[in-house]
C-alpha cells in the first residue's frame, strides 16, 4: 500500500470516527478480560449496520485473545484492562471509536517555569474487516489537537526533547504531538486457536518498543501531564515510517520493527517522509489476566534533529498490574524502565513508578514518581548537551467525572508536582520547584 493511499484511506476512517461520535447512542462497550473464544468476532457482519457488538464476543485484530490486552501500537497492557469505544458495524467493517479532549490550565515555578493555558488530547478510530479463513485486516487512525498549543508546547519543568524552531532545543517544557498520531494498517493470520503472525505498517506508527504509550496506559490516561521519561520509554509512538512482524503464542509475543529514528520536525500538521534506518525488537508476556510484562531493544539512528551525527541505542522493561474493582473499577498500576546510550557508550537511565484508581464511574485519582538522568537541562560550553544530572519528580492528582449523554463524560481535575533538583541546578531553577494544572475534560467512549 503506497504511503499517500494509507493516508487518505485511514483519514477518511477518522472523517467517519466523527460522524459515528455525533450519531452514536448506546453502542459502546466495557471490556473486562473476557475469556474470549478465538474465532469469535468474525461473525458480525451479520449483524444489522450500526450495531452493538459485545466486548466478549471480540477478539484483537492481531490475534486470538481479547480485545482488553491490546493498548497503543502493537503493545501489550493486561487483560484485565479496560477497552472503551463506541462500536458500530458497517457491511463488512466493524467499526470502533473513541475520543478525549483536555483543556489545561498549567503553571511551574521558578525562573525557569511558566504559565500557559493549552487543548491536548486524541480521536481515534478503527475500522476491521474479519475474513473467512481467519485473517483480518485494522485500520487505524488518531488525530490530535496538540498543534494548537504551538510549536514551543507547553511548561514542564525537567522535561526536554525536540525542537520548536529547529534551532533551539525545548528544555523544561512538553512538546506538542503531530496532527496525524497515527495512520496505520494491519495484517494478522491465525495459523491455530493459540497462535497468529501479523504485520503492522504506519505513517507515523509506533514500533515495537516500550511499554504502552503514557496516553494510552490505564496508570496514566486521566493525568493531562506527559512523564519526563516519555523520551526513555514511549518517544518512538510517533514515528514517521514503522514496519512489524509478529508472532504470538497464546500469552507470549515476539516482534521486530524497521522504523525511521529521527523524532518528528516542528511542522506538527504535516506528514513526514519516512524512512526505515533504525530497527527495535520486544518480547511480552502476559502470565495472567492481571500481568503483563516486556522487555524491548532498540538501535536508532540520529534520533535528534539538532544532533543529526549522534546514534543511540535504547533498552526498556516494565511491568504492568491492573485489577478489577467491582463492575466498574479498576486499578492499574505501571513500573518503567529505560535506559539510553550514544555514540560514546555514555548512558542515562529513566525510572517510572505511576498508578491509577477507578473505584467508580464518577472519580478517578493517579500519582506519579520519576527518575531520570539527564544531560539536557543546561547547553554544554559549544552548545549540545551539557553535564549529567539526577533529577526527579513526583505528582498527584484526581479527576470527577459526571455523564452528560449516554456515552459523553464531562470532568474537572487537578494535580500537583513537586522536582527535587541537585545543589547544583538550584540557583537557576529556585531550589526545587513545584507545579500544578486544573483541566477540564470531554470524553466520549
Amino acid at each position: 500500500m503506497a504511503p499517500h493511499t494509507l493516508v487518505g484511506a485511514l483519514a477518511g476512517v477518522s472523517l467517519l470516527a466523527l460522524a459515528q461520535v455525533a450519531t452514536a447512542q448506546d453502542h459502546s462497550h466495557h471490556s473486562a478480560a473476557p475469556a474470549a473464544d478465538p474465532h469469535a468476532g468474525h461473525d458480525m457482519a451479520d449483524m444489522p449496520a450500526a450495531s452493538h457488538a459485545p466486548a466478549h464476543a471480540m477478539t484483537s485484530p492481531y490475534g486470538p485473545w481479547p480485545m482488553s490486552r491490546d493498548a497503543s501500537g502493537t503493545s501489550w497492557q493486561p487483560d484485565s484492562g479496560e477497552h472503551a469505544g463506541i462500536h458500530t458495524v458497517r457491511g463488512d467493517w466493524t467499526v470502533m471509536t473513541h475520543a478525549l479532549l483536555n483543556l489545561t490550565y498549567d503553571t511551574q515555578s521558578g525562573p525557569r517555569g511558566g504559565d500557559k493555558t493549552f487543548v491536548s488530547g486524541m480521536l481515534m478510530s478503527t475500522a476491521r474487516r474479519d475474513f473467512d479463513d481467519g485473517s483480518t485486516l485494522n485500520l487505524r487512525a488518531m488525530l490530535s489537537p496538540d498543534p494548537l498549543m504551538g510549536k514551543s508546547g507547553y511548561p514542564l519543568l525537567l522535561a526536554a526533547g525536540e525542537t520548536a524552531n529547529g534551532v533551539d532545543p525545548l528544555v523544561d517544557r512538553q512538546h506538542p504531538h503531530d496532527f496525524f498520531m497515527e495512520l496505520s494498517a494491519s495484517y494478522s493470520k491465525r495459523l491455530s486457536d493459540k497462535d497468529s503472525l501479523y504485520g503492522y505498517i504506519g505513517l507515523p506508527g509506533e514500533p515495537a518498543f516500550g511499554p504502552p504509550a503514557f496516553m494510552h496506559r490505564m496508570s496514566a490516561m486521566d493525568s493531562p501531564e506527559a512523564p519526563i521519561t516519555h523520551h526513555w520509554l514511549d518517544s518512538t509512538h510517533i514515528v514517521f515510517g514503522v514496519t512489524t512482524l509478529g508472532w504470538a503464542h497464546d500469552r507470549f509475543k515476539i516482534e521486530t520493527s524497521a522504523f525511521k529514528g529521527r523524532e518528528p520536525d516542528e511542522e506538527r500538521w504535516g506528514i513526514d517522509s519516512p524512512k526505515l534506518d533504525s530497527w527495535s525488537v520486544r518480547g511480552s508476556w502476559n502470565p495472567t489476566a492481571d500481568w503483563s510484562f516486556q522487555a524491548s531493544y532498540a538501535d536508532v539512528s540520529a534520533p535528534e534533529q539538532l544532533e543529526p551525527d549522534e546514534n543511540e541505542t535504547k533498552w526498556s522493561a516494565s511491568a504492568i498490574h491492573t485489577r478489577r474493582l467491582g463492575e466498574t473499577g479498576w486499578w492499574s498500576s505501571t513500573l518503567a524502565w529505560g535506559r539510553k546510550t550514544n555514540d560514546h557508550d555514555e548512558s542515562k537511565d529513566g525510572w517510572l513508578l505511576e498508578s491509577a484508581v477507578h473505584p467508580n464511574d464518577r472519580w478517578t485519582l493517579f500519582a506519579r514518581a520519576e527518575r531520570i538522568e539527564t544531560d539536557e537541562l543546561v547547553p554544554g560550553d559549544h552548545g549540545g548537551h551539557g553535564p549529567l544530572y539526577t533529577v526527579g519528580k513526583a505528582s498527584l492528582g484526581a479527576v470527577r467525572d459526571w455523564r452528560i449523554a449516554s456515552r459523553v463524560r464531562f470532568g474537572l481535575g487537578a494535580l500537583y508536582a513537586v522536582n527535587r533538583v541537585p545543589d547544583a541546578l538550584e540557583p537557576i531553577y529556585g531550589g526545587d520547584p513545584d507545579g500544578g494544572m486544573i483541566f477540564m475534560r470531554l470524553k466520549i467512549d
